[in-house]
């Protein structure tokens, strides 16, 4: 029997792509979203009249969306515009501790070189290279493939290729690399915040995680418009390739009939058939109950304790005073190691966090200082929580606690934020887990925690027939472009699959 009705849940970048991709090959696509928009965790939200990115604040791997758009002879350009960044980020470490990192690697050694030493500066470009090898290494082998084991991955290889998969330090965590990479510890600390990308901590995650210092020297670009602009972007080429895109409307149920999966059966009652469905919801989800109890067995279970990073965010329009923002800046605790204790091994806010900000009025420089906007400005202000939010709101006094040690961080580095509560939304991992049900807030999946962690991650085909999986649970991992091959893999997948029938 061939496919040829096809449901999507879920509006995140998997389902987005997959709806496109399927579209795009003259099949008849239903996406379903809850939401009253696309997007997902790539959220854009009001505040103060002004919108701004409440979720990704930037886009890497470009590759990716080349490959995506290529497959149904469409340009990313013509449907985004982007804008490579010169400065990646700025990290601070107090009023006096400051360093940028560049696009241009030569600029990022010779910063790291004036702020660390020289040994440090050489040090970073030896660093860089081993990045590039792990990255060439896993680029094809890995991320673009529909589920790798580590016995495919060797055998893919071949012999000659083991010492390139031995130089990936599989067995190695993150941190530990870093202090054979680099003297200075807050070097350490700033590399190591690559694992929190996939959700993790730098004291678990695998070595293999620096290859995002490749992907960051790859390019970084800002969206004009804002991130979430890319959804609307996708969501549009999905319509005019003939997919229905159904907002405000909610799956909950799988339904499986023979054998496979025969379509959804909406909140109200109403049943999409379908000859296959992708579902872009977190796998947990599924697993437990939330679409139905015919599909939650094919599911794989995530427990609490493999959970990943959620997050405290205050979306906020105010002013800034002091620290020099770029539109993408870092202050760094003076305790990383507690930081990371507190949220995975005691399921707590930390005493002191790390804080990212993301000033989205301010224009990236080459150099490094810039105007500063007139008036208000729209700033993202992020910390790493504990994925617990399906334990209900965390307590007043954590969150109060936090929020005060998080505007006193950025005031001992030099930044003053006039924050005011009619300017601001704050979101906890409770209101991520209302969003995203069954995964206590978690916005990652699993975490990305030892060495066989990523191959944790299930596939694009789920043991029921016709059921696939896309997005941010599943391989190839969390991120926009890493949930966004989930969704090109998944369309793949189905294709081959409808003909081989």
């Amino acid at each position: 029997m061939a496919t040829k009705r096809i449901v999507v849940i879920g509006a995140g970048m998997g389902g987005l792509v997959a709806a496109l991709l399927l579209a795009g090959k003259g099949l008849d696509v239903t996406l379903v979203e809850k939401a009253d928009q696309p997007g997902g965790k790539m959220r854009e939200v009001l505040v103060d009249h002004r919108r701004l990115d409440a979720g990704p604040t930037v886009l890497t791997m470009r590759w990716v969306f080349d490959r995506i758009l290529g497959e149904i002879d469409e340009n990313l350009d013509a449907h985004v515009a982007l804008k490579p960044a010169a400065i990646l980020a700025r990290h601070a470490w107090s009023g006096d501790e400051r360093l940028d990192l560049f696009a241009d690697r030569a600029a990022s050694a010779d910063a790291i070189a004036a702020f660390a030493g020289p040994a440090e500066g050489r040090n970073y470009r030896a660093f860089c290279v081993q990045a590039r090898g792990i990255h060439d290494a896993l680029k094809d082998s890995f991320m673009a493939r529909e589920r790798p084991s580590p016995l495919g991955l060797v055998q893919q290889a071949g012999f000659g290729g083991l010492g390139r998969l031995w130089a990936t330090s599989p067995f190695g965590t993150l941190w530990d690399a870093l202090g054979k990479a680099f003297q200075d510890p807050r070097l350490r600390q700033l590399f190591g915040r690559y694992a929190t990308y996939c959700g993790s901590s730098p004291f678990a995650a695998p070595a293999t995680l620096m290859l995002v210092a490749h992907v960051e020297q790859e390019g970084v670009w800002t969206v004009d418009g804002g991130v979430h602009k890319l959804a609307q972007a996708l969501a549009g080429l999905a319509a005019a390739k003939g997919a229905r895109l159904v907002y405000g409307r909610t799956v909950s149920e799988i339904v499986v009939a023979g054998g496979r999966a025969a379509g959804v059966r909406l909140s109200d009652g109403e049943t999409l058939f379908a000859d296959a469905v992708v579902s872009n919801a977190d796998v947990n989800a599924i697993a437990s109950g939330r679409f139905g109890p015919d599909a939650a067995p094919f599911a794989p279970e995530i427990r609490p304790a493999d959970r990943s990073l959620s997050a405290l965010t205050w979306s906020a329009v105010a002013q800034t005073e002091g620290f020099p923002l770029h539109r993408h800046n870092v202050f760094f605790s003076r305790d990383y190691r507690a930081e990371f204790d507190a949220i995975f091994k005691r399921g707590k806010l930390p005493s002191e966090p790390t804080i990212y900000v993301c000033a989205q009025d301010r224009q990236d420089n080459a150099t490094s200082t810039g105007p500063p906007p007139t008036g208000a400005e729209r700033l993202l202000i992020l910390v790493n929580a504990p994925p617990t939010g399906d334990h209900g709101h965390l307590p007043t006094a954590e969150i109060d606690q936090c929020q005060r040690a998080t505007f006193d961080r950025l005031a001992q580095c030099g930044l003053t934020i006039g924050l005011q509560a009619d300017h601001m939304l704050r979101t906890e991992p409770m209101d991520w887990e209302k969003r995203f049900p069954a995964t206590g807030g978690a916005l990652y999946g699993r975490a990305t925690h030892g060495a066989m962690a990523s191959f944790a991650r299930p596939g694009s085909r789920s043991r029921l027939p016709g059921l696939y999986w896309a997005g941010g649970s599943v391989h190839p991992g969390p991120g926009v472009p890493m949930a966004a091959l989930s969704g090109l893999i998944a369309a793949q997948a189905l294709l081959a699959d409808r003909a081989s029938m």
